[in-house]
């Protein structure tokens, strides 16, 4: 299915059930960190590959990128963003020790970060593989942290291999008292989003 084929029927579709999975993905980051964690309504947007940085605050936003690819029945990407500051807000809730202080992170923080990651994608994989009623699995992930323009290289290149446009289903999250701020982004590939709408009961 080619993105440009989407109506808003589709696009609102996508929208509710990233909503769904988000949502038990905020809630398993709020046990883990012991604090409140709200969500804002997921948006859709389909826009052309050269544009993807400025969703992310700008190629030059310094922010850590954290990348899991959706595997299984269907198949994608997940990028969780965090602005520098909200990365090193929530270490301070996951580690017994001062968080960093110069530009590199730790090789206990990055672990840190890589588990939240794999914490949130699998709690929405499988809210979403539920609704579905699909095996959907996160890869490994993996953490970078740079310019926000260096961070979604790659992604860029896994998006580029099937056309000119990316889906983004994005999600805004806060923490509560300590501003933790982040997007959640899930960028299905063209022909998985057949089996997801088809799933769903929404018509093609």
């Amino acid at each position: 299915m080619k993105f440009d084929a989407l109506t808003e029927e589709h696009l609102d579709a996508l929208k509710e059930v990233s909503n769904i999975g988000v949502a038990h993905a905020a809630t398993a980051l709020s046990q883990l960190i012991g604090k409140g964690i709200t969500l804002q309504v997921p948006k859709v947007h389909l826009m052309k590959i050269t544009e993807v940085p400025e969703a992310f605050g700008g190629a030059e936003r310094i922010v850590v990128g954290i990348y899991l690819q959706m595997l299984g029945d269907a198949r994608g990407n997940i990028l969780i963003v965090l602005p520098r500051e909200s990365a090193l807000k929530l270490l301070s809730r996951l580690l017994p020790r001062e968080k960093s202080e110069g530009s590199l992170l730790t090789e206990l923080e990055i672990s840190a970060l890589k588990e939240v990651g794999n914490i949130l994608a699998s709690a929405y994989l499988n809210a979403l593989g539920a609704l579905m009623r699909k095996t959907l699995i996160p890869s490994v992930p993996v953490l970078s942290f740079d310019m926000a323009g260096a961070v979604i290289d790659y992604v860029l290149i896994e998006l580029g291999e099937v056309g000119d446009l990316a889906l983004m289903v994005e999600t805004e999250f806060f923490g509560e008292e300590e501003k933790i701020g982040g997007q959640f982004f899930l960028l299905p590939d063209p022909e998985s989003l057949r089996i997801i709408l088809d799933a769903i009961g929404v018509k093609l």
